[in-house]
């Protein structure tokens, strides 16, 4: 009895320092929030350090599921309420939030929303949208799924949403807006080389390709515009070369009609292929024209059969085979080194496996894609030699292709020391696409670069890019032989296996940091088509790509 006066005594001399203590005692589970508030009191008994500022400590380790609930659901509850300043601040980018929630109600007209949360996969929170689309007296349903990924925010550890504009729909990337109203380009029908409609429904990995002949001819294919949400491109999406893309139409336009050199059948047969393989693109072409016979891609977000920047690997042995020929530095039967490794501006190369060739000739090497065997000649090479090669006999990298939609042109860099002979293989900064390889095949086949085209240039009149120069008759010959004996003998052989008549190929695989699995690559010709393909993270490319590359020239032959 007599401790608890005593106590009550104490209390009683210092109430402006224990009231905070006395209320976490109260309220019980309350008491860490009173701690924090009243720091002076836990300063004094020892338990906290005596600076406010001190005892703010950032939270680290793995988020919590409580964590995650409660940061998406303060967003998400937000965000449905309208009270944008409050769904911003439940992220880690307030103003980027704030922006694109604002235009998703006052430029995108999106309203009666109502968000439903899935179930969570670690800190990544999948949910559903329902909302209402209005543009004066027209309204549209607009329903899709999105999902959220919770962070701990830097500098505190605060649970908040890591904020990306495809939060708000997957479709958007960070800079891109959502508007409603009426199209600035009319809508077009685009047609198959025989007269028949491609929709995406029907061709699904033709989404972006649409897309894209949209934004290029719907002003001038004779259509009108009409009512519609679409995706408006920000800055780094427009350098990405990504169109405008329509996500709901409120009021049809009246669409123009636009004619491609697509091929019905080998683009149903392109879809077919390429579904069976995760992360696969494949591109068609006549060898003689450059006419785009068929693109298609596993999934169907971005088109990276058109626009990948993407390591090419040993396909780009076929534009590094032809430098060194030209040079006689390289010729079919000669001898030439194929040793396990060389060493070359501080980076040590070697082969697949480790394999060597002794005593072997530059056909074996190119056949048996020896690495060391094009490596070994970057002594011998100006830093700008196989730049000048992609550009003036291939038609590559300089950015210029007028196909009639978007694409990525190729790149080899002009690079030294090790990074330049790292580039004879394909790897160190040399990027390309199924687009840019299947037309490597076609300029061996015909001895000739024809830029690839969807849209015949007769129908705006634009001008396709020309290559300076072709290859002289013996380095053209020599290629083709290459090419022939490695689909016949070489790492192409079994995926070309059967396919008779005038066939070359080139197989490649490219390591990617962080990559269990190489890139799988596969270029070829056969008759007058030329194709290629790239499996991402596939493994090798006579293994992978080579089944969908081989396929579809069996089927157009």
């Amino acid at each position: 009895m007599g401790n608890r006066k005593r106590v009550a005594e104490r209390r009683k001399t210092r109430p402006a320092v224990l009231g905070g203590v006395i209320a976490a005692v109260v309220a019980g589970a309350g008491g860490v929030a009173a701690y924090a508030l009243y720091g002076g009191a836990a300063a004094e008994d020892g338990t906290r350090p005596a600076s406010a500022a001190a005892e703010k400590q950032v939270k680290t380790g793995p988020l919590t599921a409580a964590e995650v609930n409660r940061a998406a659901r303060a967003f998400l509850t937000a965000w449905q309420q309208g009270r944008v300043a409050e769904a911003a601040a439940a992220t880690d980018d307030a103003r980027a939030a704030a922006a694109l929630l604002n235009g998703y109600t006052e430029e995108a007209r999106i309203g009666n929303v109502t968000l439903t949360p899935g179930t969570p996969a670690g800190a990544k929170v999948p949910f559903s949208v329902e909302a209402t689309v209005s543009y004066e007296k027209t309204e549209k349903p607009f329903a899709y799924d999105s999902a959220l990924t919770v962070v701990r925010r830097a500098g505190d550890g605060e649970p908040r949403v890591d904020w990306h504009a495809s939060v708000v729909h997957p479709a958007l990337a960070d800079g891109d807006k959502l508007v409603t109203g009426e199209a600035g380009t009319p809508p077009v029908t685009a047609l198959d080389r025989d007269g028949g409609e491609i929709t995406a429904a029907k061709y699904p990995s033709l989404g972006t390709v649409l897309d894209g002949l949209r934004e290029k001819y719907g002003k001038t294919a004779g259509g009108t515009a009409g009512v519609e949400l679409r995706v408006v491109r920000g800055k780094e999406s427009q350098a990405r070369k990504v169109s405008d893309k329509t996500l709901l139409e409120l009021s049809e336009g009246t669409p123009g009609t636009v004619r491609t050199t697509l091929d019905p059948a080998l683009q149903a047969s392109a879809e077919a292929q390429v579904a069976k393989k995760a992360r696969a693109s494949v591109v068609v072409l006549r060898a003689s024209t450059g006419e785009i016979l068929a693109v298609a891609n596993s999934g169907h977000g971005f088109n990276t059969a058109f626009q990948g920047s993407l390591a090419p690997g040993s396909t780009m042995k076929v534009v590094t085979a032809s430098l060194l020929i030209e040079k006689g530095l390289a010729s079919v039967d000669a001898e030439h080194p194929c040793p396990k490794y060389f060493s070359y501006g501080g980076w040590k190369f070697q082969n697949d496996d480790k394999f060597e060739i002794k005593n072997g000739t530059f056909r074996a090497s190119f056949a048996r894609s020896c690495n060391t065997a094009f490596i070994s000649q970057a002594p011998k090479l100006k830093n700008d030699d196989l730049t000048k090669q992609a550009q003036q006999v291939f038609g590559l990298s300089m950015n210029n292709w007028s196909v009639g939609v978007p694409t990525f042109d190729g790149a080899v860099p002009v690079q030294s020391a090790a990074p330049m002979a790292a580039s004879l293989i394909g790897q160190g900064g040399v990027r390309m696409n199924p687009l840019n390889m299947a037309s490597v095949s076609a300029t061996v086949k015909t001895g000739a670069f024809h830029q690839p085209y969807l849209v015949s240039p007769s129908v705006d009149g634009r001008e396709l890019a020309t290559a300076s120069r072709t290859m002289s008759a013996s380095t053209l010959a020599q290629l083709r032989e290459l090419m022939s004996y490695t689909a016949a003998r070489g790492t192409a052989a079994k995926a070309m296996s059967g396919l008779a008549g005038d066939a070359g190929a080139k197989t490649g695989s490219a390591e990617v940091d962080g990559q269990e699995k190489p890139n799988g690559w596969f270029t070829a010709y056969r008759g007058d088509l030329a194709a290629a393909g790239v499996v991402q993270a596939g493994g090798h490319g006579g293994d992978t790509a080579g089944p969908i590359v081989a396929a579809l020239l069996r089927q157009g032959g």
